[in-house]
């Protein structure tokens, strides 16, 4: 077997893994609160206790993740993740009782956060510089295909009034899980030179790097905080701030929410693979600063809808619009911000960076709806002019990120030749270097 050939296998498998793990998700995820509230009658102070311990439970584990999985490789990672993470799902669908939820949806927080970097990381290892961008989009839509799908099946299965509907939704999720574990474990990982300086080997990987390496290093630094600005000013607000500000300010109906994440949803899935081939031959920094002008114009258009005084029918119609323009530039930001994280990582800490950056993620989704819940629900005018600053900070911050990057990590395609590491632009004092396979053909470090 060819290593295009070898290569092509293993990812198909890690998608399909992947896809399946989304729509498990998709089945449960909204409707764990009336779950927990409703269903399971806790109470709407446990159930938010239990969302709360879901995005706790990731920000506990993810900082020990990166080093595991460069210790030990990201397949045993990923399978051990999916199995608590089922443990957790199958948990849940039998809680009755308030310390048996916290303690599932702790379980099924770490589980799934895991899953992330790992997931990131076999990619990583199954593609190369040529194929990354592509290999990370198609995740994206995948999930998000997974999400939708799970989450409209989920929505003809349940009612309140039979708590074994929602038994049922966590068992399937459960076996979501386990299938994940079960496919990405067939995977064969292909044997290539590049890949050499990517697996663990012995206590490589832990002399390899670790947290002040990583902080050294001023471009990832740069993307983390750029990446926590993405995800405050998008993600933390869909269910929080964005949702308030609409039922309060705007007028929409709580039904109407459903039709503005499925707006969301279908640019995503429509326009995933156009948009892909638009902006792969173009430079990340100003495909990510695009973004930033792209969701500036979307928090404007739901200032329209909140204090713009016109109809309820335009206020709903700017309000759906806001949600599609946040599509389109998350499918931007999926063929970019992702390879970008792996090609700055030196080859014994793919692991590490991928873990940062999902912790930053998550910091952004845990500190997101806490500020703009409140703003969103009663400071109208002052919620939407933070959050279209936000957005123009998020263009800011993705040009000045592109001054510190290589030509080939700003733009993969002007590589000549295919290779796993195209970042020699390394943490400052690492002491790692460029495999001999990929010295060839590596650009010029960018200036510190």
């Amino acid at each position: 077997m060819s290593v295009t050939r070898e290569m092509g296998a293993a990812l198909r498998r890690i998608q399909l893994g992947s896809a399946l793990s989304a729509f498990g998700l998709g089945f449960t995820v909204p409707y764990l609160y009336v779950y927990v509230a409703q269903v399971r009658d806790l109470g709407a102070g446990t159930a938010g206790v239990v969302l709360a311990v879901f995005a706790m439970a990731a920000l506990a584990v993810l900082p020990f993740t990166g080093r595991a999985i460069d210790r030990r490789g990201p397949l045993p990672v990923l399978v051990v993740a999916s199995a608590l993470a089922s443990v957790g799902a199958a948990a849940l669908g039998f809680a009755s009782s308030v310390p048996a939820a916290v303690l599932a949806a702790a379980v099924l927080g770490a589980g799934t956060a895991v899953m992330q970097p790992a997931l990131a990381t076999m990619l990583v290892w199954c593609s190369s510089t040529a194929t990354r961008t592509r290999a990370f989009a198609m995740q994206f839509f995948l999930q998000n295909l997974g999400l939708g799908l799970g989450g409209l099946v989920g929505g003809q299965l349940v009612d309140v009034d039979r708590p074994a509907s929602f038994t049922m939704l966590f068992l399937i999720e459960a076996a979501m899980f386990v299938v994940l574990g079960v496919v990405v474990a067939t995977v064969r990982m292909p044997r290539t030179a590049s890949l050499g300086g990517a697996r663990p080997s012995g206590d490589a990987a832990a002399r390899g790097g670790g947290l002040r390496a990583l902080f050294s290093h001023r471009a990832m630094v740069q993307l983390c905080v750029l990446g926590f600005v993405l995800f405050f000013a998008c993600y933390g607000q869909f269910e929080s701030g964005l949702a308030a500000y609409g039922t309060e300010a705007a007028g929409i109906q709580p039904s109407t929410l459903g039709f503005a994440l499925a707006a969301n949803t279908a640019v995503i899935v429509v326009a995933q693979f156009v948009v892909l081939r638009l902006v792969e031959r173009r430079r990340r920094s100003r495909v990510i600063a695009a973004v930033g002008l792209i969701w500036a114009f979307a928090w404007i258009v739901a200032g329209y809808a909140g204090l713009g005084h016109g109809s309820q029918a335009m206020a709903t119609a700017a309000f759906i619009s806001t949600y599609a323009l946040f599509g389109l530039g998350e499918a931007m930001l999926s063929p970019t911000v992702a390879p970008l994280v792996a090609d700055l990582a030196p080859a014994s800490m793919v692991g590490q960076y991928n873990s940062a950056f999902a912790l930053c993620k998550q910091l952004a989704l845990a500190v997101g709806p806490a500020v703009g819940g409140p703003m969103g629900a009663s400071l109208h005018g002052p919620y939407i002019v933070t959050f279209v600053l936000f957005s123009l900070g998020i263009t800011v911050l993705a040009l000045r990120l592109g001054r510190r990057l290589t030509p080939v990590q700003d733009q993969p395609s002007l590589a000549a030749v295919p290779s796993r590491v195209v970042a020699v632009s390394l943490p400052e004092g690492a002491d790692g270097a460029v495999p001999v396979a990929n010295a060839a053909s590596a650009p010029a470090p960018a200036g510190h």
